[in-house]
């Protein structure tokens, strides 16, 4: 059985979506934390099993002997490391015969505070001594492409990332690599670096914005303190705007512009282009 965990998030789903046109329904199982929201698998036949991050007595039923599990990064920063952790060693009792898991890219090179939880959860996964494959996902180009119709309101962009550049890859195409993974042979022991193809910069992102939406764009690069300033403003919370600010510098420093090819090798074809994502996010 192959086991896909926070599967009703967005990666989740889009891993879902794949492997039902790869295998039948009957070979996959959710691992979620509310079963309700899975409930258009379950019509189909998936099988659909109770696991919160956050309650770790859940786990100990989400897995079986024999499967292959897709563990999937939590959201709550701050709270992944135990999380994750709590996985970990579920599916070690459990006796899976394979543990893919969502980290990040660069693994223990990198060097920006938000890589640190991935970096524990990687250390637990290889201690646990269970087959295991490394699926270092890069940034995804959704990221920015949430909300762009403001973006293009506000004039452009607001970073500190200076001429720093971004390789990175529709959230698409790293469910296409989890899928690819999960129904194929010889990945044990693997650590990939998944990038999109194209590193670019925030001027390029500013001028592909501008040339898509006709109106002028610009990426607005400010000092860190000015950047967390903006964050805090619009909202964050001081933690998470801090952790931004952070990747920015790790941007800066050319650390998210890895473009080694591992991801299109993986899915078998180009990683989507901005242009792409660009323009399918101001359609919406």
């Amino acid at each position: 059985m192959i086991v896909v965990t926070a599967a009703t998030g967005q990666l989740g789903r889009l891993v879902v979506e794949g492997l039902l046109a790869e295998v039948p329904a009957s070979e996959i199982a959710v691992a979620v934390r509310s079963p309700e929201k899975a409930a258009d698998w379950a019509a189909k036949g998936v099988d659909v099993r109770l696991a919160d991050y956050n309650r770790p007595e859940t786990l100990a039923d989400a897995f079986r002997a024999g499967d292959k599990v897709l563990l999937i990064s939590g959201n709550e920063v701050g709270q992944r490391a135990p999380q994750h952790l709590a996985v970990v060693a579920a599916a070690k009792a459990a006796g899976v015969a394979l543990l893919a898991y969502t980290s990040v890219l660069g693994g223990d090179e990198a060097g920006f505070r938000l890589a640190d939880e991935h970096k524990a959860t990687e250390a637990a996964i290889r201690e646990s001594g269970l087959p295991f494959v490394l699926l270092r996902n890069g940034w995804y180009t959704d990221n920015y492409t949430g909300d762009l119709a403001g973006t293009v309101e506000r004039g452009g962009p607001v970073g500190s990332s200076g001429e720093g550049r971004v390789a990175s890859a529709a959230r698409a195409d790293y469910a296409d690599a989890a899928v690819a993974v999960l129904t194929g042979e010889g990945h044990e022991g693997r650590a990939y670096e998944l990038a999109g193809d194209v590193a670019w910069s925030f001027d390029e992102f500013a001028a592909e914005l501008a040339a898509q939406s006709g109106r002028p764009v610009v990426y607005r690069n400010v000092l860190p303190e000015e950047h967390l300033q903006a964050l805090l403003g619009a909202g964050l919370p001081q933690a998470f705007a801090e952790i931004l600010v952070d990747v920015d510098a790790g941007i800066a420093r050319g650390e998210l512009a890895r473009a080694n090819g591992d991801l299109a090798r993986l899915i078998g074809r180009p990683t989507t282009p901005l242009a792409e994502t660009v323009k399918a996010a101001l359609q919406a």
